[in-house]
């Protein structure tokens, strides 16, 4: 082996090394790319579905917003109340009243009835979701069991209220708005 074959394969060895560490350097800023752009989702996600409307979110008014509120007297429509129970829930969880027709910007008062099945004490949540999505803007609550944690007995029941207005200004061409909850047993719960 000469001196010349030596020093290429050196040189072969310390170009694949430069090769590795520049894969290896591309790597770690991929992976605290994505790191950084999982952990912005959240924020991204919840300033979209404001902006848009996606994901129902409805929005929150005071008595005060709500009693002020012009009323469309010549248009009605229909509201869906729908309920569900998230995965690994011992919950009875149901609409008191299924629909309701109304008049965009009066108030209205409903409820949900929960029951917790299990012999132990729970803890659950309710999160909303409203369809149409272009509709959720528009529907706005003054009191809801969602606002909070809810805390069962072993075996306790009760009638959580809900009082919602949907805003006068909602698009002439949504008759018909779903408000769906889904009921779950809160994480941040004392085992």
């Amino acid at each position: 082996m000469t001196t010349n074959d030596s020093k290429t394969e050196l040189d072969a060895k310390n170009g694949l090394r430069r090769s590795h560490k520049l894969v290896a350097g591309k790597m770690l800023v991929l992976a605290a790319a994505m790191f950084g752009f999982g952990y912005l989702m959240v924020p991204i996600y919840d300033i979209i579905c404001e902006v848009t409307g996606l994901n129902g979110k409805t929005g929150r008014v005071s008595i005060q917003e709500a009693q002020n509120a012009q009323i469309a007297e010549d248009r009605e429509i229909i509201v869906e109340f729908v309920a569900s129970v998230n995965q690994g829930g011992s919950w009875v969880f149901k609409p008191n009243v299924k629909t309701m027709s109304v008049k965009p910007g009066e108030m209205y008062e409903t409820s949900y009835y929960a029951e917790n099945l299990s012999n132990r004490a729970v803890v659950g949540q309710a999160t909303p979701s409203v369809t149409p999505f272009a509709a959720s803007k528009y529907f706005n609550k003054t009191e809801c069991f969602c606002f909070t944690r809810q805390e069962f007995e072993p075996k306790g029941s009760r009638d959580m209220p809900l009082t919602f207005i949907v805003d006068a200004d909602l698009p002439i061409n949504v008759d018909r708005i779903t408000l769906s909850y889904t009921f779950f047993k809160s994480p941040d719960q004392p085992s």
